[in-house]
């Protein structure tokens, strides 16, 4: 056959994996429905394979089409980010890191990374998107991102974990709440209220740890409310609904109606990670990492 692969054909592949319907996928890369279908069976033609499992009520990928989309989504977007790194080195920038984090991050270490690195590494540029743990491990994998700040103690092979901020945790309560600084003395006297944590979404083993701290003290938390973000908890709290834990620099930056109380006589500690790619390829980054 004198078909060969091109790049259109990864496009069109990756546009109806992920919508699983052609005439959507159609739209989609404005072209018709005819015109995509005979292009997906060209390109199984020239692979040997099915990708796509099709019926008149249904798009579904074939195994060797679920292998072939997870690489690709790699390879077209390590594409569009080499295209983009070669331009700033054209203009002498070292390039681009791209950097996903939590919230807290914010709010402890990387502000500082960011200074130092405007200091000491002027020509590399950096975009920042707030994410959630499991978020950053899978834009890692595909290539989206280049560093991650992460709450996870266990990751997949292919990624580097360093921890790189070691913090304690804080009780939050509404400003009005009869404890403070001065007749705190532990988590077990909060036993009967209402908690509002951090979602297990946000992290498995960091909500496990906060249950901990609990259980420790020899209750079990009342969880009403969850949430991925910590504005939301801490407004919850503000409300008057319910108590929260969550690491103690995370408290910096926001001014609601809420006090925060360090909680003593635990050993649970939050730990921040550092998470990369093992082999990525990004010039630019090991420079950050020694900053680490």
């Amino acid at each position: 056959m004198g078909y060969q692969l091109e790049l259109r054909h990864f496009s069109y592949f990756l546009a109806v994996a992920e919508e699983l319907h052609f005439r959507k996928a159609a739209e989609r890369l404005y072209i018709s429905q005819p015109g995509l279908s005979r292009q997906i069976k060209q390109m199984e033609d020239i692979l040997g394979v099915k990708l796509f499992i099709r019926d008149k009520r249904k798009v579904s990928l074939t195994a060797a089409g679920t292998y072939l989309k997870k690489e690709v989504d790699y390879i077209i977007n390590h594409l569009e980010f080499t295209l983009k790194q070669t331009k700033l080195v054209q203009t002498g920038s070292l390039g681009e890191v791209r950097i996903g984090f939590l919230g807290s991050a914010m709010q402890s270490i990387l502000p500082d990374l960011l200074i130092k690195a405007n200091v000491q590494l002027p020509q590399i540029q950096f975009s920042l998107k707030e994410l959630a743990n499991s978020a950053q491990v899978e834009a890692l994998e595909k290539d989206q991102l280049d560093l991650g700040f992460v709450r996870l103690s266990r990751v997949p092979e292919n990624l580097q974990l360093k921890p790189v901020f070691t913090d304690t945790f804080s009780l939050v309560l509404p400003k009005e709440h009869v404890l403070n600084h001065m007749n705190f003395t532990g988590i077990e006297q909060v036993s009967t209220e209402h908690f509002i944590l951090f979602s297990s979404d946000y992290s498995s083993q960091y909500y496990d740890k906060i249950m901990s701290i609990c259980e420790d003290k020899g209750f079990t938390p009342v969880v009403t409310h969850r949430s991925v973000h910590a504005l939301t908890i801490f407004k919850l709290v503000e409300s008057g609904l319910g108590v929260a834990i969550i690491p103690t620099s995370l408290q910096k930056g926001f001014r609601m109606g809420v006090k925060f109380l360090e909680i003593p006589n635990i050993s649970q500690r939050a730990v921040l990670y550092a998470l990369w790619k093992k082999d990525n390829r990004n010039p630019a980054l090991p420079p950050i990492l020694d900053l680490l």
